[in-house]
């Protein structure tokens, strides 16, 4: 795609103008929207070049071929204070073709949309395969396929977010940071948000045409309070409000300006809280924070892929390893602890028709009543486990994460929604706060560490609070626990029902060379863990 001078001056004229804005509330009323040339969709054209490219890769002698012809518009405007701190909208589109020749990969990608330039780039990616033959110690062979697939997908979104001018998006922004600012203690506050629209067309050797459009709608603020005296700072994310596979009815339904006051006045009351004292206490974690944990300690350690090492150079290896001793027989957790894959929920991030080998992805169980039962997998993946599919009377197949973030990176291996059941007593928060005698609460993710085969991790948050007796009794500070994940997800004793799932979730779930970012949700519920160890992060010595 290419755009013209004209309207790059254009595009960056209203770019300099918001930029001016500065704290102007009655400018921004009428401030120039971003411009950014339509991109028209050509479904005939897009089927007529990936059946070229089919054609070309077949020709050039690959067994097997798949095409994704991809196009995506991502916006992102971030302000800090009263002033708009940075604002981008930018799109993008080409072609990406993975080919297989005797049972070894080859992909090339281009941005030139040309019958030409297509049929080049799928010879290019049959040669590359030719070539990698060299290097393989083992032959590639997919899990079946199933019926080819046809259709088309969307999100369900009710807002197209790039149909709201930019103008208006700002002054949502400012108008939250205002009201983080007005509580006193607030030294700053930023603010942002960030929307992609994704349209992609997949098609293989096999028979597939299918397309799809997915949407992305990030809004974001933290808020820091300084004590009188300059001595001490904290800060407050409000990362309760998640990332979503959502429009821009997700933004309003954030209702930031309101939350800003609350997460402003907890900014606040964190530099008085009293700093925890080292030791073992329950563990009370909300969804915002329990989130990332299922992230780093459960999902990441059950991709098929860093259990059989295929990651080890930079994402790290897995503690559940090898899948002939894990599968069926590590004990994972209590038996309270059900953890289910899937990329059909509403609204979640890893939401889709299609993953990009073209699989309808299916929901199934990780772990079941604390028992590890199933990894990820994708078509390349799926042949390693036959024997386990066998021995349960299932067919070898791809459960449907495979994923690449552009139309010019590889598809590979990448995680879905890995989620934390509800129980089936109706518990919410505050029923864990109540059974609790002596603990601590923690709302909202923060720093954490953990090591590359995701068995010792220390974990931090956004707020904390002391329970004794059943009750609330205080702010704490400086707060941040330490686990192993068998024995940590061991000591679950109590879980939230229905009526308190969350879904949290990110969208820079880094990995692979070249490194990729997936975007992923987790949902989980509020959950008691019995005597952890928690340390003080405010102490020197």
């Amino acid at each position: 795609m290419s755009i013209s001078r004209r309207d790059f001056v254009r595009t960056a004229s209203a770019a300099a103008a918001l930029s001016a804005i500065g704290s102007r509330a009655d400018a921004l009323s009428v401030a120039p929207s971003i411009f950014v040339p339509t991109y028209v969709t050509r479904a005939a054209e897009y089927k007529d070049l990936a059946m070229k490219a089919i054609d070309a890769a077949k020709g050039a002698g690959a067994d097997y071929a798949d095409v994704r012809i991809a196009q995506y518009r991502s916006q992102f405007v971030q302000t800090r204070e009263r002033r708009v701190q940075g604002l981008a909208d930018t799109e993008t589109a080409g072609i990406g073709i993975r080919t297989m020749v005797n049972g070894a990969w080859g992909f090339a990608a281009t941005a030139d949309l040309s019958v030409d330039a297509v049929v080049a780039t799928a010879r290019k990616s049959a040669a590359q395969a030719k070539a990698n033959r060299a290097a393989l110690t083992k032959p590639i062979t997919l899990a079946p396929y199933g019926k080819a697939q046809t259709g088309d997908w969307k999100s369900p979104i009710k807002t197209d977010p790039f149909s709201i001018p930019v103008a208006d998006k700002v002054a949502l922004l400012l108008a939250a940071n205002d009201a983080a600012l007005k509580v006193k203690g607030v030294r700053f506050a930023t603010s942002g948000m960030s929307f992609l629209r994704e349209e992609k067309t997949f098609a293989n050797t096999e028979g597939s045409y299918t397309t799809q459009t997915l949407y992305r709608c990030s809004p974001q603020m933290n808020i820091t309070a300084v004590s009188a005296d300059n001595t001490d700072f904290q800060t407050r994310s409000g990362n309760e409000i998640a990332p979503r596979g959502l429009g821009y009815e997700h933004v309003v339904d954030a209702d930031m300006i309101r939350n800003a006051t609350r997460w402003a006045e907890e900014a606040v009351q964190k530099l008085s809280a009293k700093p925890v004292d080292v030791g073992r206490y329950d563990l009370v974690l909300h969804p915002s924070h329990l989130w990332l944990t299922i992230h780093e300690s459960v999902a990441h350690p059950t991709e098929l892929d860093r259990a059989l090492g295929f990651e080890a150079n930079y994402a790290g290896t897995s503690f559940v390893s090898p899948p002939e001793k894990m599968l069926g027989q590590l004990k994972f957790g209590s038996k309270l602890m059900n953890i289910r894959a899937d990329r059909n929920q509403v609204g979640s991030l890893s939401a889709c028709g299609w993953d990009d080998e073209g699989v309808v992805p299916e929901s199934f169980d990780i772990i079941r009543n604390g028992v590890f039962v199933d990894y990820q997998t994708t078509r390349e993946q799926a042949p390693y486990l036959d024997w386990w599919y066998r021995k349960q009377g299932k067919p070898v197949r791809s459960h449907g994460n495979s994923y690449s973030q552009s139309w010019s990176d590889v598809q590979f291996q990448r995680m879905p929604n890995v989620n934390l059941l509800p129980g089936e007593k109706d518990h919410v928060w505050d029923d864990l706060i109540a059974a609790t005698d002596k603990g601590i609460a923690i709302m909202g993710d923060g720093s954490f560490s953990i090591d590359q085969q995701r068995y010792n991790a220390q974990f931090g948050g956004q707020v904390f609070y002391e329970i004794k007796g059943g009750k609330i009794v205080g702010m704490l500070k400086d707060v941040a626990y330490q686990m192993r994940t068998p024995e940590f997800w061991s000591s679950l004793d109590m879980i939230g029902g229905k009526r308190s799932y969350f879904l949290g979730g990110a969208n820079n779930d880094g990995k692979g060379q070249p490194s990729q970012s997936n975007a992923v949700s987790h949902g989980c519920v509020p959950s008691r863990f019995k005597q952890i160890n928690v340390i003080n992060t405010g102490r020197t010595a």
